[in-house]
């Protein structure tokens, strides 16, 4: 079993960046598949970011492409979210989430039924 920690979260004006953080512990071996997942309040869960180790592959959502970017730290066991030029509509709860696949596509990676390791969240609040 992994465990995941995030930390990071805040306030930020629209246009500002911040960096959230997600630390694993656990049964770390088998994880080849990290991702950020956000929730607004009355929408669902969005997968946001993910990174497969395999092949040291990055997907990201069309809604954050070229504004955040997914790094894992390997020796710290630490995996980054850095977002840039944030938006209002970036608001929201988000999680770390951890699991394993064999064949990475973007539709799997940032489908939240890939994952079987979820952390408890950070809020992120953008204002305008």
């Amino acid at each position: 079993h992994v465990q995941l920690v995030e930390s990071g979260g805040g306030s930020a004006q629209a246009g500002g960046s911040m960096r959230l953080s997600c630390d694993l512990s656990g049964d770390t071996g088998m994880t080849n598949l990290m991702a950020w997942f956000r929730q607004a309040p009355g929408k669902e869960r969005e997968g946001v970011a993910s990174f497969y180790s395999g092949r040291s592959l990055t997907f990201y959502a069309d809604s954050v492409k070229g504004r955040f970017t997914i790094s894992r730290e390997k020796t710290k066991n630490t995996v980054y979210l850095y977002m840039n030029s944030l938006r209002p509509q970036d608001s929201g709860m988000y999680y770390c989430a951890a699991g394993r696949t064999l064949f990475p596509t973007k539709f799997g990676a940032l489908d939240a039924e890939s994952y079987t390791s979820w952390g408890q969240g950070t809020q992120v609040t953008v204002s305008s």
